[in-house]
């Protein structure tokens, strides 16, 4: 599909956030959703618990805004916490208009009648069962949805296989995208930019994300000068299986909130060694109790794993809520029915990101931000279970708010020209062996992320990973590939060689965001020093008053927030 010469709005991203946000941007407008994979994949369609709100009379906002706080220790900002739970339940409804289909139950009203509710369950350091979800796929059912009535409108034209590569700045105000798009680098105008890229789980070597988090709407707003916020908090996902030659699988939270047990190889309870409330403490504290314990009891701390017991639960409601869970483990040769599940933690949601208001506005004039990529101040230092996929929708439904001029007068002249001539056979023999480094470099990065800013860290392995991603990003930069695509400026397009994949680039692209996300998320927890949620410092092991604040990063400048207390 060819691309127009301009649109009103560009959503980069489309899982959750992105689809939504688009399907709320005013219907007048022409909206691209860009999509560097197929439709649907995404860390949102891998979400398995499901979607936190107020909808049972038993429960209340008050409780759900406290759980939110207690859970994101000290750093949450309480209006935007309020935000997002007061519009929880519009946007349930919201969801379930469109057609989402969450799991329900019958209640019998008397006079043989039935009442279908929406079913509930509960989730850790949730005071109440408030998390709706569909089966154990509820990310699934969320997006498979919002993906149909996207193809569904005809003001939106998506764009898949398209890796949004740069913002593109002119007198400080965001103009459009660099976008790689049919083996061509091009420049594509818009009046206004959404982000919604999702995480960057990936720059870590043990992750539950999808291949495609690697911190793309990030890295594009910190390379274009925009405020970014606690990179340094990365939530690690407690119970993700591990097994030789498995993918580290994410075993839903919701697993434990049924009544599932978390045991060592001799099968004691050891989470309640760390925290009154065992397994359904916050992630961050059942995540470092496994971690604790790994290091005191097992052999091979960095191989090894717990063991999660669903023996408690019945047969019959595991095969009804867990239906996926039971199939990819017994892919992997696991029956849960009859076997414990081995588990371990893996790096699975950033609380960091880019700063936005409750407006979804960046501190770049044009660029919005919704989801995982953002920093909206709902998270704190650990996200509370199943308060994601709400972020998604209560943000991305402030987009219909927003006043956006049509981008008519920012189509590229055509007669302008475009096309660079490149001596693509000098660029090629000059480094020939430039895509297997720049495949190394995307290897070693997660394996020294996870050494030195993984569920622990302290300062010397922070300087030391600090001094050698410098070294990376250097020679990465050195390139022939990298000087030639980050020297374009508009309208500068660039058509590739038959002897440069899409593929080949999309690597180089990722691998060029995983750098500058992995710098800055080293440089954030080198300069906390204290521990917080999901950021742990074994040289700095408890929490500062002090530090009840953010870190802050403009391009190369880092500061400190005033105190939130």
């Amino acid at each position: 599909m060819p691309l127009p010469n301009s649109f009103d709005a560009i959503v980069v991203g489309a899982g959750a956030a992105g689809l939504y946000s688009a399907l709320c941007l005013p219907a007048s407008l022409r909206v691209a959703i860009v999509s560097k994979a197929s439709l649907p994949l995404s860390a949102s369609d891998w979400a398995q618990g499901g979607i936190a709100a107020v909808v049972d009379p038993q429960d209340s906002v008050d409780l759900h805004i406290a759980d939110t706080l207690r859970a994101g220790a000290g750093l949450c900002d309480r209006a935007a916490v309020e935000f997002l739970v007061t519009r929880a339940a519009k946007c349930i409804e919201s969801l379930v208009d469109l057609g989402v289909g969450f799991d329900r139950v019958s209640v019998p009203l008397g006079d043989g009648r039935v009442d279908e509710k929406l079913a509930l369950t509960l989730e850790a350091a949730h005071s109440r069962p408030r998390v709706l979800h569909a089966a154990d796929t509820t990310g699934r059912a969320l997006v498979s949805t919002l993906t149909d009535r996207v193809l569904a409108q005809p003001n939106i034209t998506v764009f898949t296989q398209a890796f949004a590569l740069d913002l593109w700045l002119e007198a400080g105000t965001c103009r459009g995208i660099s976008l790689l798009y049919q083996g061509q680098i091009s420049w594509v105008p818009a009046t206004a930019v959404v982000l919604a890229t999702g995480g960057g789980g990936q720059v870590y070597a043990q992750t539950t994300n999808p291949e495609v988090s690697t911190g793309d709407g990030v890295a594009m707003a910190h390379r274009a000068g925009g405020m970014l916020r606690d990179l340094e908090f990365m939530q690690f996902h407690p119970t993700a299986l591990t097994k030789a030659g498995a993918p580290r699988f994410l075993i839903s939270e919701a697993v434990r909130g049924e009544g599932a047990h978390l045991v060592d190889d001799t099968g004691y309870r050891f989470t309640f060694d760390y925290h009154p409330a065992g397994e359904l403490a916050p992630r961050d504290v059942v995540s470092q109790a496994i971690f604790s314990h790994l290091q005191k009891h097992s052999p091979n701390p960095t191989q090894g794993c717990v063991w999660l017991d669903l023996s408690t639960i019945p047969e019959a409601k595991i095969r009804h809520r867990f239906p996926n869970i039971i199939q990819v483990c017994q892919h992997w040769g696991i029956d849960i029915l009859h076997e414990l599940i081995p588990v371990a933690p893996a790096a699975h949601y950033w609380m960091g990101g880019i700063e936005t208001d409750l407006m979804t506005r960046t501190s770049i004039p044009g660029v919005y931000a919704v989801g995982e990529t953002t920093s909206t101040g709902v998270h704190g230092a650990n996200r509370l279970a199943s308060n994601s996929l709400l972020e998604c929708v209560v943000f991305g439904a402030q987009l219909s708010k927003i006043s956006i001029e049509s981008a008519v007068d920012l189509a590229i002249d055509p007669a302008a020209p475009k096309y660079v001539e490149v001596n693509w056979e000098d660029i090629l023999a000059k480094n020939p062996e430039a895509w297997e480094r720049v495949k190394s470099i995307r290897q070693e990065l997660p394996r020294l992320m996870w050494q030195a800013a993984g569920i622990c860290r302290e300062k010397t392995s922070l300087e030391t990973a600090i001094d050698r991603v410098k070294l990376l990003q250097l020679e990465f930069n050195n390139l022939p590939i990298s000087k030639l695509i980050t020297q374009l400026v508009p309208p500068q397009s660039l058509i590739l060689p038959a002897q440069i994949s899409e593929q080949d680039l999309c690597i180089w692209g990722e691998t060029r965001n995983l750098l500058d996300i992995g710098r800055s998320i080293l440089t954030g927890a080198l300069m906390r020093t204290e521990s917080r949620g999901g950021h742990y410092r074994t040289d700095f092991p408890a929490s500062d008053p002090t530090w009840q604040s953010h870190t802050l990063v403009a391009g190369d400048c880092w500061s400190k927030s005033n105190s939130l207390a």
